[in-house]
């Protein structure tokens, strides 16, 4: 069935071999909608968040092309240059190019900052097919002569979203002002705002266009529930839910640094093996915890929102959202490190009075309600209004929602009559 899918596509039989040893049964909407339209030659402009299958969307045609032109690599002029945000998603990128082009002979090396350079510029010189890179340490490199973008025949941006977020639109210019004008660009974003839609139009040339909503990437494969406690006691639920064992390999979600620190120092202090992910951790350690995570040596990763876009790896079964999101699309991120290639997997929210909005401006975004988990009996659980059932312990959802002027008042009056 594997052969036969992506074969239909126009995926050469050397790369549907690669996607079988990895375990691609059928290729995802994105896949489907995007590798004919690159095979192609087209440019092209995805919409699509995390989750959807857009790596292997643009990594396997961009194989296939970049094995079917004439010639080799030269040294530090690559002819393919994939653009990425974080040194996680650079690095997980580069592992997929390894992966789907284990038959063919193509180099790849992954370049980015926060390490030695020596090393990346010995790769250079080791004439290398393609280059994934974040956009600091490329131009950095590039500032010192050990690399030249004028061979350049595909440019890829990915997460365009995120690099605009984290500053890097200049870098972006300064890399399309480097790279041929004639070349095939491609060009992925969760969503489409107008500073993408004018990148778009420098970059792109009459692309063809992908959209992938959010309930195509969430409703099929993950199971979504919402938990409503108390803030304080986050820590107490999040060790309950860790007790059962089909809790096997777990993603938790905080929105902050320090967040992250302490929930990892909680779960360690109860026993639970566990390691933090975050823009304030060395690369060392940020590629340490990604490690242990990915062979089991941790069972519980905890990382930040900035972290989740390069965080890929298989059988994870459950995505803990710690705190809601504040901002809905990135809790399609999140959930989308689970259910990766095709499989099932869980998503599970804890929430406090203070993110009832946000989870309701998620549900917008989704188009479907989150279903409610029962967990009565527990005296930390309250209750949403009118949504899920309340230990017999837990405040009435009636005086848990009240304004808080009405129970103002209400107390003033309780007061005086004393």
């Amino acid at each position: 069935m594997t052969e036969s899918a992506f074969t239909q596509l126009g995926v050469a039989r050397p790369i549907v071999g690669a996607l079988a040893n990895e375990g691609y049964a059928e290729p995802t909407p994105i896949q489907r909608r995007a590798i004919p339209a690159l095979l192609g030659g087209r440019d092209l402009l995805g919409i699509a968040q995390t989750g959807t299958g857009k790596t292997a969307a643009f990594v396997l045609p961009l194989l296939q092309r970049l094995s079917e032109e004439p010639g080799r690599s030269e040294p530090r002029r690559p002819r393919a240059l994939i653009l990425a945000p974080t040194r996680e998603l650079a690095g997980q990128i580069g592992e997929r190019i390894g992966a789907y082009g284990a038959n063919l002979r193509l180099k790849h090396t992954v370049i980015f900052g926060g390490v030695g350079q020596n090393p990346q510029v010995r790769a250079l010189g080791r004439a290398p097919d393609i280059v994934v890179a974040t956009p600091g340490r490329l131009l950095d490199l590039i500032g010192q002569k050990h690399l030249r973008l004028d061979r350049v025949s595909i440019l890829v941006l990915d997460e365009a979203d995120r690099m605009l977020d984290m500053g890097f639109v200049r870098d972006m210019r300064k890399i399309r002002a480097l790279v041929p004008e004639k070349r095939q660009s491609l060009l992925f974003s969760a969503t489409m705002s107008r500073d993408i839609a004018e990148i778009a139009a420098e970059f792109l040339r009459d692309p063809a266009e992908v959209r992938i909503s959010p309930k195509e990437v969430t409703i099929e494969r993950i199971k979504q529930e919402t938990i409503m406690v108390d803030a304080g006691a986050k820590p107490d639920m999040l060790a309950h839910l860790l007790q059962d064992a089909s809790l096997s390999r777990i993603i938790v979600f905080t929105r902050t640094k320090h967040g992250a620190d302490k929930v990892t120092k909680r779960l360690v202090a109860d026993g639970v093996a566990a390691q933090a992910i975050h823009g304030n951790k060395s690369q060392s350690n940020r590629q340490t915890a990604l490690r242990r995570f990915r062979e089991g040596e941790i069972r519980v990763l905890v990382a930040t929102d900035v972290a989740a876009r390069g965080i890929d790896v298989p059988d994870v079964s459950h995505v803990i959202n710690f705190e809601v999101p504040n901002v809905p699309e990135s809790y399609v991120h999140r959930i989308g490190r689970t259910a990766r290639a095709g499989q099932g997997g869980s998503a599970i929210s804890l929430c406090d009075r203070s993110e009832v909005g946000y989870l309701r401006d998620i549900e917008r975004l989704i188009k479907r309600s989150i279903e409610r988990r029962d967990v009565s009996g527990l005296s930390f659980v309250q209750r949403e209004r009118g949504r899920s059932h309340v230990a017999a312990d837990a405040p009435s959802p009636r005086a848990a929602f009240k304004p808080r002027r009405q129970r103002r008042r209400r107390n003033g009056q309780r007061r005086a009559a004393a």
